[in-house]
């Protein structure tokens, strides 16, 4: 305290002021003008790093990627030799599942099966993806009757439910088209889910590009000479692309599992490709028994797993892409 009488400072009562550069706010206040702002997908990077989902769906992922392109280092047997001496045999060396009710190795069909399961939903995402970025970026950047024709029809679309359209479009292609290949199979079912499953991603692009395309570096592009497709080519689209990777990785998941269901009801790939839905499908006879439920639940984790995997990413991509969506 401040004696008013001697203008000296009353013992024991001092206060000390460090001086500025013995302080941390010199370089909390200090800015670097020379500093390249970081984009929002390196941003996006850093957050998604400290994600334990991400870790725990890119390591599921990464399993299921490597068991897809190299199923011989999982096991060595062979999906569809079947021995009916086998039918329901037990676990032995080199079989750690047993055998099916056909005398076929479980663990190989789940090993195997996951080849046809993933391309069908990597495919059917790609196709769905591509179709509703450019109907949804048309849409939303053009507007007028564009806008209004590519609306009202992805609505129809919409309003129809996935797997009953393509129940439909499947077993009118069955009927015409009964003898195909792994690959014709393949497309077929994807050709089938795409056609339905882009409005969804076709509304999302279009509401992103009406957000994306008032901003000022819009304008400053326009501003400096560029057209309208670079515009939408080279500034909305790439800003607008967040919702879409989120919905695109969630999708996978929903369009393998859409594969076994339809291949569950006998209207997927045929049961001559190994998959996931056909060992379903073949194993429902067996629920009722009670017996030897390992041939349904060893493709049917699997199948779980898969999507987990990848809804888990969805969500770590979201929340790196949305901060504002994190649970407080």
């Amino acid at each position: 305290m401040y004696d008013k009488q001697s203008g000296d400072i009353r013992p024991g009562q001092e206060r000390f002021v460090a001086p500025l550069d013995e302080t941390p706010l010199r370089a909390i206040d200090e800015v670097d003008v020379d500093a390249v702002p970081e984009s929002q997908w390196k941003e996006a990077w850093k957050r998604l790093r400290k994600s334990p989902l991400f870790w725990l769906a890119s390591l599921i992922i990464l399993v299921l990627a490597v068991m897809v392109a190299f199923p011989t280092l999982f096991t060595s047997a062979d999906p569809k030799a079947a021995s009916l001496g086998n039918q329901f045999a037990p676990p032995s060396d080199g079989h750690p599942f047993g055998y099916n009710f056909q005398g076929a190795d479980i663990w190989a069909r789940t090993v195997y099966g996951a080849r046809a399961s993933v391309a069908v939903g990597l495919l059917a995402t790609l196709v769905t993806v591509l179709l509703g970025m450019i109907t949804g970026a048309l849409a939303g950047f053009y507007g007028g009757i564009a806008d209004t024709l590519i609306s009202r029809l992805s609505d129809i679309f919409f309003s129809i439910p996935l797997l009953l359209a393509c129940i439909v479009v499947i077993s009118v292609i069955n009927n015409v088209w009964e003898d195909r290949g792994f690959w014709a199979s393949v497309l077929v079912v994807v050709m089938a889910l795409a056609l339905f499953a882009w409005p969804q991603i076709t509304r999302q692009m279009r509401g992103a590009v009406l957000e994306v395309k008032n901003l000022e570096f819009v304008d400053a592009a326009t501003a400096i000479g560029a057209s309208k497709l670079t515009n939408l080519r080279r500034h909305i689209v790439p800003n607008a692309l967040s919702p879409v990777i989120v919905s695109a990785t969630i999708m996978l998941g929903v369009f393998i599992v859409s594969e076994s269901a339809l291949s569950f009801l006998g209207l997927g790939l045929p049961q001559s490709i190994v998959s996931w839905g056909n060992d379903l499908s073949d194993a429902q006879t067996l629920v009722r028994s009670g017996q030897h439920l390992v041939v349904m639940w060893v493709p049917a984790t699997a199948l779980a797993i898969t999507v987990l995997g990848f809804v888990l990413l969805g969500e770590a991509v979201r929340e790196a892409l949305d901060p504002k969506a994190r649970k407080s």
